[in-house]
């Protein structure tokens, strides 16, 4: 009895942290939602490509949502001892749970599918829109100048394109040389990014994580094995109360 009891507890100190987090984020995500331009002012310039290509807003929003009511559900079931909201507490962890593996089997096994339907989607996209929509302009410098990398393939994803057509000249990230410290040489042209074959995003994007598998094999362990625990509490209190 002394063991139910602490587990109890401890479910209900757990949920109640995940209630009051997915209640900050949906906050947040309200408030970017509502009021975007004072959020900008606090975050600076950064945020707002960040914002327009991903809509932090909306996403806040469901997750802050999601761990509202899971939090809730998980707190009030330990506290009430009421056995029909641990069991959907339980469902939607499990459902959770079984979504991530899926994510983390495609993503291992189905990698070439995945960049070549980005491919069709991305290249496009950078084709017809670079230079000219402002906010995915944005985001791509920003990529480039992070990753240090070229397009999504690498500097053909710019031949043909409107920017191209336009300026005879294709972004300055193309023309890295990373022989003399990551200067750019000037003006970049096809020619140039040929002989300086600087990689593409989504290939840099993918030995970055390989380079970084450790830390981001740990960081998803660690969030099965509490989403694991937490199922297991949960499943404890269900079948130890009367």
């Amino acid at each position: 009895m002394q063991c139910f009891g602490f587990v109890k507890t401890m479910m209900i100190l757990f949920n109640m942290l995940i209630f009051l987090c997915g209640a900050a984020l949906l906050a947040v995500g309200i408030w970017v939602s509502v009021d975007g331009p004072s959020f900008l002012k606090i975050f600076g310039p950064m945020s707002s490509s960040a914002m327009q290509f991903v809509n932090v807003g909306y996403f806040l929003i469901a997750a802050g949502a999601l761990l509202f009511v899971l939090g809730f559900l998980g707190c009030y079931g330990a506290q009430a001892e009421n056995k029909c909201a641990l069991m959907m507490f339980f469902f939607i962890l499990l459902l959770i749970f079984i979504a991530e593996v899926a994510a983390a089997v495609v993503a291992l096994v189905y990698t070439t599918m995945a960049e070549q339907l980005l491919a069709l989607l991305v290249v496009p996209a950078i084709k017809e829109d670079y230079g000219y929509q402002n906010d995915f302009t944005q985001v791509w410098n920003s990529t480039m100048e992070g990753l240090k990398c070229c397009g999504f393939n690498n500097y053909t994803d710019f031949e043909g394109s409107r920017y191209f057509k336009e300026n005879q000249v294709i972004p300055p990230f193309c023309c890295i040389n990373n022989h003399f410290n990551g200067s750019f040489e000037e003006p970049c042209t096809m020619e140039r990014a040929q002989i300086l074959s600087v990689q593409g995003c989504f290939k840099q994007l993918l030995h970055n994580i390989r380079t970084n598998a450790i830390t981001v094999g740990a960081v998803a362990a660690g969030i099965g094995g509490l989403e694991l625990a937490a199922m297991i509490v949960s499943m404890y209190l269900y079948c130890n109360m009367k």
